[in-house]
């Protein structure tokens, strides 16, 4: 169990590297590309890599949509995730984007409940608050400017990314995970495709590897966290996600000689410490929950002798 624990969490440090090196590539892209055609140039690249253990097993029928509306809904947030947080890496460091796109599983766990239906504690709406607050720290608002654009764009793209993991939890109850996938990327592709094409811009021939690259980091990663939640549970492995930030710092330091301001350190500390604080809440819930089940059906037990 403890190295099945520590394979998932290294599994997962590494899936966060890979999706970090692929953002890197993203924000060079973004230099010369629009948003749109880069998002759309991100899902064209993870195209092949995702089609290719589908053709070598020949489970064509795993593709097959069932509720086709969901796939547009996700294809569409998808969308708005992905533009938004080009934009962001466009204008922002990746780690003063990844501080405030790490506020995505504090709007989940909010959203779940007029979405869902789902039952939040006080202690986890505390939490939650506390977390937004970093987030209003670092999005920079001032008397002269209240945001700045790369910064709403960054909150956006995380708020469009909790919607989406909603909208994921209901749809894979009745598709199969290679149908979420496949479609979720190919409607990215084109919708951003659609809209970047009166403004579409020739791909330099030296850009061709770089988006090359972008596929198979991405397909790396999906496959390494994949891994990580099939080895441990998802409250062990959960946490690392946030190394995204050390490696965000660590990438803008090597390539562009930046570090982030003390408004990030300090506002991307209360996202995080809020964030933990959720995982380890809803893990204590998980195992009161496992004791009182165990706890009736001894009763039960107990009353059938």
């Amino acid at each position: 169990m403890r190295s099945d624990n520590l394979r998932g969490i290294g599994a997962m440090v590494l899936a966060v590297a890979a999706f970090s090196a692929m953002d890197a590539l993203l924000k060079v892209l973004s230099t010369y590309y629009s948003p749109m055609q880069v998002a759309s140039l991100r899902g064209a690249a993870s195209l092949p890599f995702m089609l290719l253990p589908i053709a070598l097993t020949r489970r064509w029928r795993d593709l097959r949509p069932v509720r086709f509306h969901m796939h547009l809904l996700r294809g569409a947030l998808t969308l708005v995730v992905i533009a938004g947080f080009v934009y962001s890496v466009r204008t922002l460091s990746l780690a003063d984007a990844y501080a405030i796109f790490l506020s995505a599983p504090l709007i989940v766990t909010a959203l779940s409940v007029p979405i869902l239906g789902e039952r939040v504690g006080w202690r986890r709406w505390v939490a939650i608050c506390v977390g937004l607050s970093g987030v209003i720290v670092m999005l920079r608002p001032s008397a002269s400017s209240l945001f700045t654009l790369g910064s709403v764009a960054a909150f956006v793209a995380a708020t469009a990314y909790a919607l989406n993991a909603l909208a994921l939890r209901v749809l894979t109850r009745t598709d199969t995970t290679a149908s979420v996938v496949f479609w979720t990327v190919t409607l990215l592709t084109l919708f951003s495709g659609l809209i970047a094409l009166p403004d579409w811009r020739p791909i330099l021939a030296e850009h061709w590897k770089w988006i090359a690259a972008i596929g198979l980091f991405g397909a790396i990663g999906q496959h390494l966290l994949t891994e990580a939640f099939r080895a441990a549970p998802p409250s062990v492995v959960a946490p690392f996600e946030y190394t995204a930030l050390l490696w965000g710092m660590a990438i803008d330091w090597i390539v562009w000689s930046v570090l982030p301001g003390l408004r990030v350190y300090i506002g991307g500390g209360i996202v995080i410490a809020s964030g933990l604080y959720i995982i380890w809440r809803e893990r204590q819930l998980q195992l009161a929950r496992r004791v009182a089940e165990a706890a009736a059906e001894e009763r039960r037990h107990s009353a059938a002798i």
